[in-house]
């Protein structure tokens, strides 16, 4: 006698994700609506002037605690050269009614990559945009850059003071060392 094929539960792990993530995805929806770029092909911005960054409300803006973003592969241009510059950014902060929403982050990074400028200038541009946009509890950025000239030029904002009681890891960027 031929086995019948086993016939999917109702209540079957794969069927409980699917509705999960459709719950999940409505939710989300409601709390997307009017952003610009989220789900939408959006093309890289020319320059950090024409680049949209965009928020989320917070889903606990009653709890302290630290989101974080890093960019490894920060690029802009050097004002003097035009050669190519290179940063590991990390941003940490704690947000209060906002989140960035992350696409429109990358966007907004990317966006410096034909963008000549200083690195301080670079790293706090990048900064201040975050902290008038989200207003945050407390906000840091690092900016580690790559040597230019030989000369490794790190740069760090900070905007508030942290709340108490929240965990701040660090970094977790070795200071650069060449080849000593």
């Amino acid at each position: 006698m031929a086995k019948r094929p086993a016939r999917k539960s109702a209540n079957s792990p794969a069927k409980k994700m699917a509705q999960a993530v459709k719950k999940a995805s409505g939710k989300a929806s409601s709390k997307t609506t009017g952003l610009r770029q989220l789900g939408k092909v959006a093309p890289l911005p020319a320059s950090p002037d024409e680049a949209l960054l965009e928020r989320v409300p917070n889903p606990h803006p009653d709890t302290a605690y630290v989101a974080r973003f890093t960019a490894p592969e920060f690029t802009c241009l050097c004002p003097v050269t035009g050669q190519p510059d290179f940063a590991h950014f990390v941003l940490d902060y704690a947000p209060g009614d906002w989140l960035v929403e992350s696409k429109s982050f990358k966007l907004f990074l990317g966006s410096f990559r034909t963008t000549a400028a200083f690195h301080e200038d670079t790293t706090l541009t990048i900064g201040k945009a975050i902290a008038d946009l989200l207003h945050p509890s407390w906000l840091r950025l690092g900016g580690y850059w790559f040597p230019r000239g030989g000369i490794p030029i790190d740069v760090f904002w900070q905007y508030g003071t942290p709340p108490e009681g929240i965990w701040i890891p660090d970094q977790g960027v070795a200071p650069y060392r060449g080849r000593g």
